[in-house]
C-alpha cells in the first residue's frame, strides 16, 4: 500500500522538475524570441531591414502614387561605457514616402586606446517602426575606432508608402531615428 503514494510523489516531482526546466529554457529564449518578434512586427520602434530591390520597388510605387512628404529627425548618443563623441551630421531630412535617402553620423574615439562599439537603434513614434526600412547601416556591424579617430558613418533608408494604409501611423509628420553607441562586449573577429 505504501508504494502508491511514493510513485505518485515521484510523478509529481518529475513533473515539477520538467516545468522548472521548461521555464528556465523559456527564460533563456525570451530575449532572442522578443527580438525576432520586434523585427517582424516593428513593435517598440524596431526598424525593418530592407534590400536594395525592396527600396527600388517602394520608390517606384511612391512616385507613381504621388506619395506625400515626411520628415525624419536624427538623434545620436553614447552610453556611459564608451568614451566616444557621436552625433548626426544633419538634424532632419525631408523625403517623399518610398524615396531613398542617406544620412550621416560622425563618431570620434576620445580615448587613447582602440574601442569597438555597437549601435542600438529605434524609431519614434513606435507604430512607424514597421515602415522605416534601412538598406545599409553602420548599426548592422560593430565599429572599431583607433585612438582619436573620427569616422563618418552612413545609413541608407526609406519610409514605406504602406504607412498611408495604417490608421495609427498615416498622420505622422515626423519620425525620429535614434542611435545609442555602447562598448561591444566581445569585438567581432
Amino acid at each position: 500500500m505504501t508504494t502508491l503514494p511514493v510513485t505518485k510523489n515521484l510523478r509529481v516531482g518529475a513533473l515539477a522538475l520538467l516545468m522548472a526546466l521548461a521555464m528556465l529554457a523559456l527564460g533563456f529564449a525570451a530575449v532572442p524570441l522578443y527580438q525576432m518578434f520586434c523585427q517582424v512586427t516593428g513593435f517598440g520602434g524596431t526598424t525593418q531591414r530592407a534590400t536594395l530591390s525592396d527600396a527600388v520597388l517602394a520608390e517606384r510605387m511612391a512616385q507613381s502614387a504621388g506619395a506625400p512628404m515626411i520628415s525624419v529627425r536624427f538623434d545620436g548618443t553614447t552610453a556611459g561605457d564608451i568614451p566616444w563623441t557621436f552625433k548626426p551630421d544633419q538634424v532632419t531630412q525631408d523625403l517623399q514616402l518610398g524615396e531613398r535617402k542617406m544620412a550621416f553620423f560622425t563618431a570620434t574615439n576620445d580615448s587613447s586606446v582602440p574601442i569597438t562599439g555597437t549601435a542600438t537603434f529605434n524609431v519614434e513614434p513606435e507604430q512607424t517602426g514597421r515602415y522605416f526600412n534601412k538598406i545599409q547601416c553602420f548599426c548592422f556591424t560593430e565599429q572599431t575606432l583607433a585612438p582619436g579617430q573620427t569616422v563618418h558613418m552612413p545609413v541608407l533608408y526609406y519610409v514605406d508608402p504602406a504607412i498611408m494604409q495604417d490608421d495609427n501611423a498615416r498622420n505622422v509628420e515626423q519620425i525620429t531615428l535614434s542611435y545609442t553607441f555602447h562598448k561591444a562586449k566581445q569585438p567581432e573577429s
